[in-house]
């Protein structure tokens, strides 16, 4: 296995297993620093719509344009890109409501766990919510998995806006299912699992992608990671991050996470 994979299989792990980060917050902190989140939120969303716009789309352009020809590659980029962010839409669609892991939980949400003891909705939701944020995973772990076979600085901050987009996703699973059972373990597991489902997104990208990885593959596959991150950037980071706002702190985050990506482009050209 070569070093650029074994890397891309780190990258999407660390992505994966910041789930247990939010857990961990939830556990030990006694309230939600709402800020910090609403800025590392908007952070993530500046990162992931700046690479995909100004760095993974022209680079599949590039790429099909060289295998097909202008027309033919312009034409399938943008069809490629649009593609992605269907894709993540119907995984959106077809999850319940009620186990939305987009529906954010507060630490705060965790006082006095023994009232709700033993509750088997709030039990069933942690565990819905555990599945529908696994299966959102899954992609992204494809996304990570390619970024980083095609350039690792590129992959490392894909992974590290994942991660960060991984952590109140944590904290949605450990909630509900602590403050149903009390137990610490059951929530941290169940979190921890679906954070499992990004490295398992890599497996596949490696087993079923990589032998018919050549120009156009790649193109269409890079084309569409930029529509699935575009599309979590708009439909997820940005409203989470605008519910936890104060005084504009998610903009700032959005503006700076373009900015740190515009800068490490640069410096890496």
């Amino acid at each position: 296995m070569g070093s650029d994979v074994l890397l891309a299989f780190l990258f999407t792990l660390f992505a994966g297993l910041a789930t247990g980060i939010g857990s961990f917050i939830a556990f030990f902190a006694k309230t939600t620093n709402t800020k910090f989140l609403s800025f590392a939120l908007g952070f993530s969303a500046g990162v992931m719509i700046y690479v995909s716009m100004i760095d993974i789309f022209p680079k599949a352009q590039d790429a099909l344009v060289a295998e097909l020809g202008e027309q033919n590659g312009i034409w399938l980029t943008v069809i490629s890109f649009f593609a992605g962010m269907i894709f993540i839409a119907l995984i959106d669609k077809f999850i319940p409501k009620q186990s939305n892991p987009h529906e954010l939980k507060k630490v705060e949400d965790m006082k006095d766990p023994g009232k709700a003891i033993k509750d088997p909705a709030l039990l069933q939701m942690g565990g819905y919510t555990a599945i529908a944020i696994a299966i959102h995973n899954f992609p992204e772990g494809i996304a990570t998995f390619v970024s980083t076979l095609q350039d690792p600085s590129l992959g490392l901050a894909i992974a590290i806006a994942v991660a960060i987009h991984n952590i109140p996703e944590g904290i949605a699973i450990s909630v509900p299912v602590y403050y149903a059972t009390n137990d610490k373990k059951k929530a941290f597991k169940l979190s921890f699992l679906s954070g499992l489902a990004e490295p398992a997104g890599a497996v596949v990208a490696f087993l079923f992608l990589m032998p018919f990885l050549n120009g156009v593959t790649f193109g269409i596959i890079f084309a569409g990671v930029g529509g699935i991150m575009v599309f979590i950037s708009l439909d997820q980071l940005l409203p989470a991050a605008k519910k936890y706002d104060e005084s504009h702190i998610s903009i700032y985050g959005v503006i700076s996470g373009m900015a740190v990506m515009a800068i490490s482009l640069v410096l890496l050209i």
